[in-house]
């Protein structure tokens, strides 16, 4: 079963992460997970450009390290980076140590207070160790582009069906994504837009002053 909402017993377990930003503003934060990838993450750049869009790269250490000008391309270009570990370990076949090792790894590389647990999958206790260091940055829209199963029409369909006020929208800059990335990304961009939302990238430091309300991640 493919899940593009988070259920709501699911947020409310689960409180210490970040699921949206419903700020009574109309924005919404794209993120890109995965990356830097050569061919994808300067095509997403472009395409954020040209649409005068910020977003947020959850990169993955192991691939900073392969491409760091991209890494500083991101940068530059004025949008907002997070961790999201150094080698891509699944949370539930690892244990604390490991785990937080490879996001620290992968912070010697990405200067974010930001972090995306691999899979969408963290332990009560990797929970607890990461929050000393890091927000932790779930959320409410998965476009679910690594599926190749399905088609660019459903990809932005996910979206574009789902997004709301303080959404937080996953896409992947990725080899494995790219296919329906192409197609719906830039359809996506243009429906967001013509439908009045400012697409922001996510705060690097403060987010647990700004946490988001429950009862409107649950509606």
């Amino acid at each position: 079963m493919l899940i593009v909402r988070p259920p709501s017993l699911l947020i409310r377990a689960l409180p210490r992460m970040t699921w949206n930003l419903r700020n009574g503003q109309n924005e919404v934060y794209l993120t890109f997970d995965d990356g830097p990838t050569p061919v994808v993450t300067p095509w997403v750049l472009d395409c954020l450009k040209e649409a005068d869009a910020k977003a947020t790269f959850f990169c993955l250490g192991r691939n900073v390290d392969k491409f760091p000008d991209l890494y500083n391309r991101i940068l530059a270009a004025g949008h907002s980076v997070g961790n999201h570990s150094y080698s891509h370990l699944k949370g539930f076949r690892s244990g604390i140590k490991r785990y937080m090792d490879d996001i620290n790894l992968a912070s010697d590389l990405i200067n974010s207070k930001l972090f995306r647990p691999p899979y969408g999958r963290i332990l009560p206790g990797q929970v607890r160790s990461v929050r000393e260091h890091y927000d932790i940055i779930m959320w409410d829209v998965l476009s679910i582009d690594y599926n190749r199963r399905l088609s660019g029409e459903r990809v932005l369909k996910n979206v574009t069906s789902n997004v709301k006020p303080g959404s937080i929208i996953v896409f992947h800059d990725s080899d494995r994504a790219s296919d329906n990335l192409y197609f719906a990304l830039p359809r996506a961009l243009e429906f967001l837009q013509e439908n009045g939302y400012r697409l922001s990238s996510i705060p690097n430091s403060g987010l647990r002053k700004t946490e988001m309300n429950l009862n409107d991640a649950a509606s």
